[in-house]
């Protein structure tokens, strides 16, 4: 029977008409082509250098280690000071922090105007709840722009620590007749003294603060929880005041630990592995998780990392103030 005229077409899909084929989704073809090469890779590694380990040439053995980069080298000195690849990053990440807050502070308007304002009031909001249920309204007002900024700037010498730099002086390639640095991933983190050089300046701070607020005898007899006595007392205060001090171990080696390990993960399932066995094959069949590891890290450590600094700066800042 021939189609009614003026009756609208019968849409693919419909009763009596065979549903039409999808093809598969564009993210599922690029999983499968990722996957495809990756395979293919390792059998291409297994059939030019086999599965049996090999030793490395004894002047690249002698040379490579996992640590060396790690390893502050001296580029030059002025005076005191040895400029090395730590030092940059510092002064990177000060760059950057007071560029970023002075390009955010011109644009800000009374009226959220752009996506940037918006971001950066949630920031603000964010940073204020932070503080103000750990500290009250006096020392919230005294101590939320530092506390926001170590939260800032940890967070950008985190990221960029996730950033290939032409900094490892250990191996250079030539330009033009100039031996440059060849690129490598650091953190100013992995450096102990740096995390070490915050989490003193805090403990100064909420010791200050505990000492002005209950007075120096005060403070200490603030340690003490309330409710104990007897015999307990002297082992209760010992533990107290050791724990008192361990405020500025967790708050290094929380930061220090953290960086390092994700660093030395990436370097390793990067191919430093495959190096260290003698197997090239290795370091391609893990270079997949060590991307992965690599965004892991910076999308989700560097700023956890950062927040758990700036919140326990907040939390000891707030108890120094308060008793038992």
């Amino acid at each position: 029977m021939s189609a009614v005229a003026g009756a609208p077409p019968i849409a693919p899909g419909a009763a009596g008409t065979p549903p039409d084929k999808r093809g598969m989704s564009e993210l599922r073809k690029l999983l499968y082509a990722v996957a495809g090469v990756w395979l293919g890779g390792i059998v291409v590694f297994a059939i030019l250098f086999g599965l049996k380990a090999h030793k490395a040439p004894a002047v690249v053995s002698s040379v490579f280690s996992p640590i060396n980069e790690f390893k502050l080298d001296t580029w030059f000195k002025v005076g005191p000071i040895a400029f090395n690849k730590g030092v940059l990053y510092l002064l990177l990440t000060v760059g950057i922090t007071l560029g970023v807050m002075g390009y955010i502070s011109k644009r800000l308007q009374r009226r959220p105007g752009s996506r940037l304002q918006v971001v950066t009031e949630m920031f603000y909001d964010f940073t204020r709840r932070m503080t103000g249920e750990n500290l009250d309204a006096q020392m919230e007002r005294k101590y939320f722009p530092l506390i926001a900024t170590i939260f800032v700037f940890i967070l950008v010498s985190n990221l960029i620590g996730y950033i290939p730099l032409p900094v490892d002086s250990g191996e250079t390639f030539k330009v033009f007749g100039a031996h440059i640095p060849s690129l490598q991933i650091y953190a100013a983190d992995t450096n102990v003294a740096f995390p070490l050089i915050l989490a003193l300046s805090v403990f100064v701070l909420f010791t200050y603060e505990g000492v002005k607020h209950h007075g120096p005898l005060g403070y200490v007899k603030s340690l003490m929880p309330g409710g104990v006595n007897g015999p307990i007392v002297p082992l209760i205060f010992g533990i107290e005041i050791l724990s008192n001090f361990l405020r500025l171990i967790s708050l290094t080696v929380r930061l220090w630990a953290n960086l390092l390990a994700g660093h030395l993960l990436i370097a390793f399932m990067g191919g430093e592995l495959g190096v260290l066995v003698g197997l090239q094959v290795v370091s391609w069949a893990l270079l997949p998780f060590g991307i992965l590891i690599f965004l892991f890290e910076a999308v989700l450590i560097a700023g956890l990392q950062a927040f758990i600094f700036a919140i326990l700066t907040a939390i000891y800042l707030g108890s120094a103030v308060e008793s038992h």
